[in-house]
């Protein structure tokens, strides 16, 4: 039986959930559940990343324990399964007790490689990256990514790791395994980072300055840096190092944003080699969602709560917003306006489509079309158990194009088996050949049924609760329901 690892990255809990880690999570669960259709056993990992200055800060000026403020925040996180309809099996928090023995058992067996040391450094850092920074990354003194966050300046002894080591191993697998960093930009774009040198990087951190990190083995004078400690739970969610569980699920996918490409597919796949640890099977890396073209970002305080737009328009809907409306590899942009005119395209294509068929089905036939057979998609309700030559390429178009991570395609494609159904009740008009034939109307809304059927399936790992409720009306006795996407009070 196949077996397959998903996870994304872990967001810091330093505020409320947002738009772009909902974008992150929905793009996993959308491949965790498609996956499961296709019969693999499926873990899906994700959890929130609680140490680092920002949370010790940030918990500070609350006037709270850092580990309460985690609390707080890692059940706001939490909450997304219900709020976004999420199908995670794993949820990490790097306070947890298993992921704090992985990561010193990790920092072990990089020292035993040779790979760390301590010395003495002076360097610019940001703290809403918690990365080092060079002049030849800053804007006019300022990270580009946080520009209203001063810069630090630091100049204290800390552990490094030799990220330089591993240059050409790391140049070598990516030549080796193209399709590694998805998209291929963005493999290019990590193989010039590379190329151009690596340096090796701080690892800890003065617990006399920033207790609030795992404690570096065999030093309680120093924590370990943020980083080194997050990126383990890709395998401390596992049971790393020596459970049934990891062995026989890593390596897996992780799905991150474009600004953790350097993190990801460098610096983590770096420290996996020096531990001894298969690297990662693949990495997915998303783009940004802007507002305006601006970048939403937390420390600039334009985001969008994931939570308050299901509340409007219903988590399907959002779900098919983040999908179809940002391009998988590229930035896409968010406006109130667009959401709408997306709600609206569900509820007239695909809401109408469904109500206007089963009510036909019910009206004409007291909602049994059974024993007709449409010449649809071969949908197997029929009972002959296979697909015709046009379901079959269909279905092999939208599996491309999720193995791709491209979900508009995949949605583009369900949609126009959408639009030909659409087109096919209009062109046929069954309401109307039921007068003289009905039979042939009886035909006309069972291939109407097969298709819609093949539509649901489709949908399933991406609009779930949307599919079910298809399926459930779509039975042998379709059923008519209350709308699929029903008005909204602003409409």
């Amino acid at each position: 039986m196949s077996r397959y690892y998903i996870t994304t990255t872990l967001p810091y809990v330093n505020a409320d959930p947002h738009i772009g880690f909902a974008l992150e999570i929905v793009q996993a669960d959308a491949l965790a559940r498609y996956h499961r259709l296709r019969g693999d056993e499926v873990i899906f990992n994700t959890g929130t990343d609680e140490h680092g200055q920002k949370i010790w800060k940030n918990a500070t000026e609350a006037g709270m324990e850092p580990k309460d403020y985690c609390d707080l925040y890692a059940a706001k996180f939490h909450e997304l399964k219900d709020s976004l309809n999420l199908s995670y099996t794993n949820f990490i928090r790097t306070t947890d007790d298993k992921h704090v023995k992985a990561a010193q058992e990790f920092w072990k067996r990089c020292d035993k490689a040779g790979d760390l040391y301590k010395t003495r450094y002076s360097s610019k850092y940001c703290v809403g990256c918690e990365l080092e920074k060079t002049d030849s990354e800053l804007v006019d003194g300022k990270c580009a990514i946080h520009p209203n966050i001063e810069i630090e300046f630091r100049d204290e002894e800390n552990y490094f790791f030799r990220w330089s080591k591993y240059q050409s191993a790391l140049l070598k697998h990516f030549d080796e395994h193209p399709e590694f960093v998805v998209p291929a930009n963005r493999l290019l774009e990590i193989k010039k980072f590379i190329e151009a040198g690596l340096q090796d990087f701080s690892i800890s951190r003065l617990a006399s300055k920033m207790p609030w990190g795992i404690p570096v083995p065999g030093d309680s004078d120093h924590v370990m840096y943020v980083w080194f400690d997050a990126l383990v739970n890709y395998i401390s969610t596992l049971g790393w190092p020596d459970s049934e569980t990891f062995k026989t699920y890593w390596p897996g996918v992780q799905v991150a944003g474009k600004d953790n490409l350097r993190q990801q597919s460098a610096m983590w796949q770096a420290m996996l080699l020096s531990a001894g640890v298969p690297l990662s099977k693949q990495i997915f890396i998303h783009g940004f969602i802007t507002s305006g073209g601006q970048k939403m970002s937390k420390s600039l305080g334009n985001v969008v709560n994931p939570k308050e737009l299901v509340k409007e328009f219903g988590v399907d809907a959002v779900r098919y917003f983040l999908l179809r409306e940002i391009p998988s590899h590229d930035d896409g942009d968010f406006s109130l306006a667009r959401m709408e005119e997306r709600y609206a395209e569900l509820a007239n294509q695909l809401g109408n489509l469904v109500g206007r068929v089963a009510a036909m089905a019910v009206k004409y036939f007291g909602g049994d079309l059974g024993g007709v057979r449409g010449e649809g998609l071969g949908n197997r309700e029929q009972g002959t158990g296979n697909r015709n030559k046009e379901g079959a390429g269909r279905e092999e178009k939208i599996s491309g194009a999720m193995e791709n991570y491209d979900f508009k395609i995949y949605l583009d494609e369900v949609f126009d088996v959408v639009k030909e159904v659409n087109e096919l009740v209009d062109k046929k008009a069954p309401f109307k050949l039921v007068k003289d034939d009905e039979a042939a109307a009886k035909a006309v809304l069972a291939q109407a049924a097969e298709m819609i059927r093949w539509i649901a399936r489709a949908l399933a790992p991406i609009l779930p609760q949307t599919s079910d409720e298809i399926l459930r009306r779509y039975g042998k006795i379709i059923e008519v329901g209350e709308p699929l996407f029903p008005r909204r009070d602003s409409e």
